[in-house]
């Protein structure tokens, strides 16, 4: 127990008491709900469209991040009761908290955040090297300039919407090996243009994303995500550890990418 409240490994678990207002911009209709710690968080919704693995996604690329030692709010699983449905007036938003009834995921809110505009705003080389470096890693697909997935609190960075990434989970049936995919679509990642330190960056990441930290993040994804349980979180650690094995073809296609920038 943790200030009152259950946790499941390193990742808190705190319970959604009330719904507050939703985050249209999201195309899963995320939104702001206040939790049993008195805290305020943006909840991701298990029923939304993209399911739960848009939720796994969140969670072993967010936490893996953290290990890692790069900016991301607070993550926690959270427990959403269908019966504050009641007192919610829309009925799509009726739908999807029934739909989500039990073990969610949210972020802690950041008020005041603004989003990175990477036309005024610039990133420190090494830091935006890392940021390139760990989504092209974990084949994070949405972190461009017409989303960039960045927010700016405090004036810090904070890295988050981690659902689009491990997109190699989603085609799991055909049994094709993707842990050697180069990832070429980390050309279009927002922070390309200061990343000049890659190979640096990819000394410092995988010094820090090692595979007992792989493991424990994945030890963190709930029984009730994962449809072969203990079968499926080998897949996610055996996929994100051979992902790290030399030569990094995504660290040579990032590489690749950042000449053709310049």
């Amino acid at each position: 127990m943790i200030g009152g409240r259950t946790t499941i490994a390193g990742v808190r678990t705190v319970a959604a008491t009330r719904y507050v207002t939703p985050l249209r911009e999201g195309g899963s209709l995320p939104a702001i709900v206040e939790g049993d710690d008195d805290g305020l968080y943006v909840l991701k919704f298990r029923g939304a469209g993209q399911g739960q693995k848009a939720l796994i996604a969140e969670l072993v690329a967010g936490e893996l991040a953290r290990a890692a030692g790069l900016p991301v709010p607070e993550i926690v699983l959270m427990t959403l009761d269908p019966d504050l449905a009641r007192t919610e007036p829309d009925p799509e938003i009726q739908d999807l908290i029934r739909a989500s009834a039990g073990l969610n995921l949210a972020l802690d809110y950041l008020p005041g955040a603004l989003a990175f505009d990477p036309i005024g705003e610039a990133v420190e080389p090494l830091l935006a090297s890392r940021i390139v470096w760990f989504d092209a890693y974990v084949t994070n697909l949405d972190r461009t300039a017409r989303n960039t997935n960045l927010l700016l609190w405090h004036r810090r960075l904070q890295l988050i919407d981690h659902g689009a990434a491990l997109y190699f989970h989603h085609a799991w049936p055909d049994a094709v090996d993707r842990s050697a995919d180069p990832f070429p679509l980390i050309r279009e990642h927002v922070l390309l243009p200061w990343a000049s330190a890659i190979a640096e960056a990819d000394l410092a990441m995988t010094a820090l994303i090692v595979p007992p930290v792989i493991d424990a993040v994945v030890a963190d994804l709930p029984a009730a995500w994962l449809e072969e349980s203990e079968a499926q979180r080998q897949r996610y650690s055996q996929h994100l550890k051979a992902r790290l094995a030399a030569p990094r073809a995504f660290v040579l296609e990032a590489l690749r990418a950042r000449s053709a920038d310049v």
